[in-house]
């Protein structure tokens, strides 16, 4: 069986593919992720998630690529088409917050597999999940605050809906675990069809 390699060092993206039930490891792909021109935000994320995988790919041994298969995965917070990145401050937070404070915004997260097939031709295989994410009406007072946890300061968007900031968020319309950071269910279908076996066995 091939191995896995996750191209990132997120803890959320690690736990997340831990519960798929692989065994995998991890390494950091160093790449320029400055948006390119007027790129929409759904190719700035499906890019910079191939760009990952192909990153660490390329970085491995002709051996070792036969043997792996690597999975990148980039996340944004989108609302009336402008991307909401990390805050570079507590202001930038604030702002950020207020804007998605009442109202809905969007997070697309793409993944890409990258990996050989058998007969030597290599696969780029790569998806993108969008939720719709509604948010609480939200005070500057109660955004500062949670400014002071230290939570948002290096979460696109401002916020981490599997942390404190979860409370923030009234529903969702898509994948939570895409949300998160990457969503199970189309990275299990992606593993599976680049040759990995479920990790789900038959009693059969």
């Amino acid at each position: 069986m091939k191995k896995l390699i996750l191209a990132s060092q997120s803890p959320r993206r690690k736990v997340l593919l831990e519960q798929l039930g692989y065994s995998f490891s991890t390494l950091v792909a160093n790449i320029d992720e400055s948006l390119s021109g007027d790129e929409s935000a759904a190719d700035y994320v499906l890019r910079l998630a191939q760009e990952k995988a192909l990153a660490i790919f390329n970085s491995l041994s002709s051996e070792q690529q036969k043997e792996s298969l690597i999975i990148g995965a980039d996340t944004c917070v989108v609302i009336d088409d402008l991307i909401l990145g990390k805050p570079a401050n507590e202001a930038e937070c604030i702002e950020t917050l207020l804007r998605l404070s009442s109202n809905q915004h969007q997070v697309l997260t793409a993944i890409s597999v990258v990996g050989y097939e058998a007969d030597g031709t290599l696969k780029i295989s790569k998806e993108i999940i969008a939720t719709q994410v509604y948010f609480k009406s939200l005070t500057a007072d109660e955004i500062k605050r949670y400014w002071q946890t230290g939570e948002p300061k290096d979460k696109a968007g401002s916020y981490a809906i599997q942390g404190i900031g979860g409370q923030f968020v009234t529903s969702i319309n898509g994948s939570y675990s895409a949300v998160v950071g990457l969503p199970l269910y189309e990275t299990a279908q992606l593993l599976v069809k680049s040759g990995l076996p479920t990790t789900i066995q038959s009693n059969g």
